[in-house]
């Protein structure tokens, strides 16, 4: 695939959410992840929390044997989840924060304050095959940081950026655009893979995904809950043609 193909990863979280709400077998995630992976997305994000709010570990397995696109797997730095990683060895694993009172994940992961134990934590990973990528802000500290422990990919945290321009706090928006388009290119130039996501909506995708450096977007809530409306397979396909039009 060329350089300039922008990949699209569908995080599949919130239909295991609503799975749980009633505790029964539907709507089922394995099924939502054949359906995007049929829609054209090029990878399946799963976020296994500590405490299994929505994926489930029944999940992360069957994922890893019915998916043929790859599998990011979302996790806590905890050695449960490490064990886990390395028991399925998916194609990714994306290390970002959690925080058991929060709805989602809040913001990007603090490297600089814990880099030694970090980059002891994913040396297995990286051994495993695994590629290792790290969610983070768009902060030079930060990115430097997973440039130094092994990392060999960083995921920049949309949601400022998101968050400003569904409050229509615009200068702000584009501050936080700004930000993201600079450490894009800082990152890149360290020889980091770069990706971005978090809050991506059809109104907030086309900039980002026009940063020459991106190489992949993952977005999950915002594509499970438009489902509801137009269907799961559709609601993709419009976000597929955003980002290659805003690649163009």
């Amino acid at each position: 695939m060329s350089d300039t193909h922008l990949r699209l990863g569908v995080n599949i979280d919130h239909v295991a959410t609503v799975r749980n709400a009633r505790g029964g077998a539907y709507p089922d995630p394995l099924r939502a992840a054949k359906l995007a992976e049929e829609a054209g997305a090029d990878g399946i994000t799963a976020h296994l929390r500590e405490d299994r709010r929505h994926i489930s570990d029944a999940d992360i397995e069957g994922l890893m044997q019915v998916l043929s696109v790859p599998l990011n797997f979302e996790m806590a730095a905890t050695p449960e989840m490490q064990a886990i990683a390395l028991r399925h060895k998916p194609h990714a694993v994306c290390l970002v924060p959690e925080k058991r009172e929060e709805r989602t994940t809040e913001g990007g992961l603090e490297v600089a304050r814990e880099e030694n134990r970090l980059a002891h934590f994913i040396a297995p990973l990286r051994d495993a095959g695994c590629r290792v990528s790290i969610f983070i802000a768009a902060d030079r500290k930060q990115i430097e940081a997973a440039h130094r422990i092994g990392a060999q990919v960083i995921e920049l945290h949309t949601g400022a950026y998101c968050d400003a321009h569904a409050e229509g706090r615009m200068d702000d928006a584009q501050r936080e655009l700004e930000a993201l388009r600079e450490m894009s290119a800082f990152a890149h130039s360290l020889g980091l893979e770069v990706h971005a996501g978090h809050g991506l909506t059809y109104d907030t995708v086309q900039p980002v995904a026009a940063f020459p450096e991106l190489r992949e977007l993952n977005i999950g809530h915002f594509l499970i809950g438009e489902a509801i409306f137009r269907g799961l397979g559709p609601a993709i396909h419009e976000m597929r043609r955003l980002m290659d039009e805003a690649r163009r």
